[in-house]
């Protein structure tokens, strides 16, 4: 990092991450002025417009690459039309150890006097409570299952490369070209499609006139500027920002400055659940770098600083606040922008560039939080790349996580995707697939595994509230095999996908009808064709995914039954159930028990595999190919980000071992500590599920630093990628650290402050970690050897 880079980072990284009240003052008087006075398509973009024409610009000292969402770095909003904050709310954010958001006197009036009086019973999140079933609230609040939407809205997608290759005007100009096409005699569609698109050409006119009001700041700036660097500087940026995004990019910075605008104003418009991604970052950016290197008008050095100006944009832009279970499933800053590096190119050939090797530099280089970074691996990937990522991985950030691209395009084949969209696609968030630039891949929220199976085992009632939320299924004690209990699992789970499903198609529907994505609608495939939002099934592809969690918990619960109960019988059923409403209180003999005398998933061990195996599949077939209102399917994931924490907290004791309350497994991980039989008997478990009908799954491992030491140890981590791919597993990410360093951390967070972790589909500060999150990372196994 050179100078620039390092104050710019440093000013990134210490600033106090705080709420900016600006945007929803400015929302709220878009809606006075425009509510019922035109239709809601054309509103929400008149609002993006209202936005673009008057938020704060800031540009700040030294950037290269400029833009925020809030009125400067760290500085966040607030999304009212969405959640309406109370001021408990903003208080709990203010207050609050962890994830906190200072708010200032100020935004606390515009709250109480302004916001909330005009939203309060209007917000999505207000709709979407008001029209959940009794059923449907009872298992929100048992932790059965989550809802992404009560406080962010969809949006979960990947830019494909267009916006390098026509700018907004050419955008709008096939807008236009659609309106005029329309049909007002034979199509009945026809005003609701003429809507839809005018409010799309309006969402084009922002943007433009967003970048417009950048130059202008910047020739403001450059006229007081007295340094003669920083005002060439300014007028350059000036420069920039009048031709892009209204044209296509011409260079390498025009590029940057082009996905900067655009990735700003698909989280300004809306509170994406993850924001907005850059997909292949290299192979969008490998022409214009290829093309200026060869003329002379950019260096390598050059790139790689504008490179880390734009690597610091995304560190500035915090995740919108989250409060109650919100926040639960997801703790942390990160927004979940993840950038896919090396794969494949759309004709199925190696697409690692040079532009692949700087990123990897960037990441190791910079050592911050945002973007997320992945490489995709491929057969026609050579080794040397994956050997310079496991340089980068061995540095301990939890950087880059690592996929399995022929296993990604095979399972992007499997959900009836075409050979040149599914190669074009890739991984986002934590670790899900999708056709980039062309799908509406969205995350409906977290399924509890464990929990369906408490509910079993006390036939329909949780055990927690003495509540029945569920059906009756049998008593558990009459049961005389796994699979029977299997079979009433079965028919729980059943009940509550169908509780699940039904809200879900109940919320898309008011996502539809009231907050349509204008301006990200204009971006993906095929929504200006058919002239229909992305929330209402514009996009070419439309996959909503529910993502379990505690595959190795249940799985070594069950077994616990199975190996105890059935098999050796070393208790009954009647006695199982009394030592779990204990908490194992009296009862250390048989927790002892199950903890090390039970076949355990993770051990390259049948006996647990299969049962990780049946309990997969009962999952993957209640949920997969399910219908969706607008005409996609249902996918099943696996990951957690940090809601196996909170999933755990609902849950009483398990049969394995685990006390009430503790964290689930992570991901399809083994449950913390089970693995006792090496790495390679880890992914070869893991590799018994079936990944390839999956639309992601998760793996978490962490190794000692003197493990991975020396060329040896980066073969080691490169064996190990290419040996669970070959076995079609889709993900695998590491931690290289010392429990011993992340006691100490726990002790002395002021000592760690820098320490990064990786925590489910991304990496945090440990620090920035609740204690529960930590004792569950620090219990994850630590493998000595490979």
């Amino acid at each position: 990092m050179n100078e620039r880079v390092q104050s710019l980072r440093e000013e990134s990284v210490n600033a106090i991450p705080r709420i900016s009240i600006e945007r929803a003052e400015l929302v709220t008087e878009a809606y006075k002025k425009y509510s019922r006075k035109v239709s809601i398509p054309v509103l929400r973009a008149l609002t993006f417009m209202e936005l673009c024409e008057n938020k704060t610009i800031c540009i700040n000292d030294g950037e290269l690459i400029v833009g925020e969402r809030g009125t400067a770095p760290q500085a966040t909003p607030t999304y009212p039309e969405l959640c309406c904050h109370t001021l408990e709310d903003f208080q709990i954010m203010n207050d609050r150890k962890k994830i906190s958001f200072k708010v200032d006197d100020e935004a606390r009036k515009v709250q109480e006097e302004v916001i909330i009086p005009y939203w309060k019973g209007k917000s999505i999140r207000d709709l979407i409570f008001d029209q959940m079933t009794e059923e449907w609230v009872d298992g929100y609040e048992a932790g059965i299952y989550t809802e992404f939407m009560e406080q962010r809205s969809p949006g979960h997608t990947v830019e494909d490369g267009k916006i390098y290759k026509k700018g907004f005007l050419e955008f709008k100009k096939e807008i236009e070209d659609e309106i005029e096409k329309l049909d007002f005699i034979g199509d009945p569609e026809a005003y609701d499609k003429q809507e839809q698109l005018k409010a799309m050409a309006i969402s084009c006119d922002a943007i433009i006139r967003f970048a417009e009001r950048h130059a202008e700041k910047a020739e403001e700036m450059a006229m007081k500027e007295t340094d003669e660097a920083r005002k060439k500087e300014l007028e350059e940026i000036a420069e920039v920002c009048r031709y892009v995004p209204a044209n296509k990019p011409r260079s390498f910075r025009e590029a940057l400055q082009t996905y900067w605008f655009v990735h700003l104003s698909v989280i300004t418009e809306l509170n994406t659940w993850d924001a907005f991604c850059p997909g292949k970052l290299d192979q969008h950016l490998y022409p214009f770098y290829k093309k200026e290197l060869e003329a002379g008008t950019l260096t390598r050095d050059e790139a790689k600083e504008l490179l880390e100006c734009f690597w610091v944009k995304f560190n500035n832009q915090p995740a919108p606040p989250k409060v109650g279970i919100t926040l639960e499933e997801s703790g942390t800053y990160t927004d979940f922008c993840n950038i896919n590096i090396g794969g494949i190119e759309p004709d199925g050939t190696d697409g690692v560039n040079d532009v692949s090797y700087l990123l990897l530099e960037i990441i190791e280089d910079m050592r911050i939080l945002q973007p997320s970074t992945n490489v995709q691996v491929s057969r026609k990937n050579p080794d040397h790349f994956i050997i310079k990522a496991a340089e980068v991985i061995r540095e301990g950030m939890g950087f880059p996580s690592v996929f399995n691209t022929d296993a990604v395009v095979e399972e992007l084949l499997r959900q009836g995707k075409t050979l040149e969209d599914a190669r074009c696609g890739g991984t986002s968030g934590c670790v899900e697939v999708g056709c980039f630039g062309k799908e509406a891949f969205i995350l409906t929220g977290y399924f509890n595994l464990v929990k369906v199976l408490e509910i079993t085992l006390h036939n329909g009632v949780d055990p927690r509230t003495g509540k029945k939320i569920g059906i009756e299924t049998g008593d558990p004690r009459k049961f005389k095999s796994l699979d029977e209990l299997l079979d009433a699992f079965s028919k729980q789970l059943h009940h509550f996908v169908e509780i699940k499903v039904r809200g879900n198609n109940v919320i898309e529907r008011i996502y539809a009808k009231y907050m349509p994505a204008t301006f990200m609608s204009v971006i993906i495939d095929d929504c200006i064709k058919k002239a229909k939002d992305y929330n209402d099934g514009g996009a070419r592809y439309n996959s909503r995914y529910i993502q379990a969690v505690g595959i190795g918990t249940i799985t070594d619960a069950l077994s616990a039954i199975q190996y105890h109960v059935f098999d050796k019988k070393y208790l009954s059923f009647e006695k199982l159930m009394e030592v779990l409403k204990a908490n194992f209180e009296g009862y250390e003999k048989e927790r002892l028990l199950f903890l090390n005398k039970t076949p355990k998933y993770g051990n390259d061990d049948d006996y647990a595999d299969d049962i990780m195996f049946k309990v997969f599949n009962i999952a993957h077939d209640e949920i997969n190919d399910r219908p969706t209102v607008n005409g996609g399917k249902y996918r099943i994931e696996m990951l957690p980000t940090t809601c196996h924490v909170y999933f755990g907290s609902v849950c009483g004791a398990t049969p394995d071992g685990r006390r009430a309350g503790i964290p689930l497994s992570e991901g399809i991980s083994p449950v913390q500590g089970a693995d006792k039989n090496g790495p390679t008997a880890v992914i070869k478990s893991a590799s018994k599920m079936d990944h390839l009908r999956t639309g992601g799954t998760l793996l978490n491992q962490k190794f000692t630093p003197s493990v991975v030491k020396g060329e040896g140890g980066l073969k080691n981590i490169k064996d190990l990628i290419r040996a669970y791919f070959k076995l079609d597993g889709h993900h695998i990410q590491f931690n290289i650290v010392n429990v011993e360093t992340l006691k100490e951390a726990q002790k002395n967070p002021e000592k760690y402050r820098n320490l990064i972790v990786r925590v489910a589909g991304y990496s945090d500060y440990f620090d920035n970690l609740d204690k529960s999150l930590q004792d569950e990372i620090i219990r994850r196994t630590e493998h000595k050897s490979f």
